[in-house]
């Protein structure tokens, strides 16, 4: 059965898209711990991030780099911080969060709510320095 993140980039669940090319894909993270919080992650359906090929891992990260640079041009923020947890989909991702200070990298913290126009908008505005 394809993971959620697999059913996003077939296009049959909704998602803000960020970015995208043949082989990687960026999406908004929709219970965001900050305003840009970015999920990146292979088109290939793979569990755990280090069990991608070394090839393809670095090609992630070098896609992921082209993503924070969006990010940090579209976001008032000290540096775009990256963590990789995996466990809540079986589907290799990474988080790209804009931070101001480590706190905001706190995953038990209270989450960001926006609204869906926001959460377009937002897309919209990191696609285009992307």
């Amino acid at each position: 059965m394809a993971t959620i993140f697999t059913r996003i980039i077939n296009g049959e669940t909704p998602c803000y898209k960020v970015a995208e090319d043949e082989r990687f894909f960026a999406f908004l993270d929709i219970h965001p711990l900050s305003k840009g919080h970015t999920l990146v992650i292979p088109k290939q359906e793979t569990d755990y991030l280090f069990d991608l090929k070394p090839e393809l891992l670095g090609e992630l990260m070098q896609f992921a780099q082209k993503v924070a640079g969006a990010l940090k041009q579209s976001i008032a923020c000290k540096r775009i911080g990256i963590v990789v947890m995996g466990l809540e989909v079986p589907h290799a991702h990474i988080h790209l969060i804009p931070m101001n200070s480590e706190a905001d990298m706190n995953f038990n913290r209270t989450k960001l709510t926006m609204s869906a126009k926001e959460f377009t908008a937002l897309a919209n505005k990191i696609s285009s320095n992307f």
